[in-house]
């Protein structure tokens, strides 16, 4: 849209920035959430499964990666790191809740109660946000077992992720920083 400085931007270019960027997290999360109910996972709970949930967690972290050089790289580092949680959080969201639903289709033994797709994005959102309503919970070991990897997952990317967030927006901004003091001034 425009290559500007901040500082230089006048109001509406501000709020049009917002505003796109905004669009895109929304749009990147219920792309997501669609993808999540249209999937097919109704296949059996098995090792294949378990290697389908790893190969999920290492795409969420190459995604993780991407979007951190994106936002060191953007001309507009506060509002791409804004975009890129729109897409990052309901990943990694997304990828728990379709975890617990093959899960609970492999054995309902898995759980108090059966899940929907629904049933186990809520569970995923409940742990997420450490609310714990406590109507669903892990009955198996193997349940437990990925609850745990979610609850730690989740300390991880609150803390450490942030933490990565605002360091990739810090770099960005000196980077930008840097090339507008080099930049000919017009004269």
């Amino acid at each position: 849209m425009t290559d500007q400085p901040y500082h230089q931007l006048s109001p509406a270019q501000w709020r049009r920035l917002v505003f796109q960027a905004v669009l895109r997290g929304v749009l990147s999360a219920a792309a997501l959430v669609v993808l999540y109910y249209v999937l097919p996972l109704d296949q059996p709970w098995n090792g294949d499964t378990a290697v389908r949930i790893l190969i999920g967690l290492l795409v969420f972290a190459g995604i993780a990666v991407w979007q951190v050089r994106s936002i060191i790289g953007s001309r507009y580092p506060h509002i791409r790191a804004f975009e890129a949680l729109g897409l990052i959080v309901p990943f990694y969201i997304l990828v728990f809740a379709s975890t617990y639903f093959v899960m609970q289709r492999a054995s309902a033994a898995n759980f108090t109660q059966p899940l929907t797709r629904t049933d186990a994005l809520y569970f995923a959102v409940t742990v997420f946000s450490t609310v714990g309503f406590g109507d669903i919970s892990p009955k198996s070991e193997a349940a437990r077992v990925v609850l745990i990897v979610q609850m730690l997952g989740d300390i991880a990317l609150l803390g450490a992720g942030a933490r990565v967030l605002l360091g990739a927006v810090r770099r960005g901004q000196q980077r930008q920083d840097t090339s507008d003091q080099d930049a000919p001034t017009a004269g």
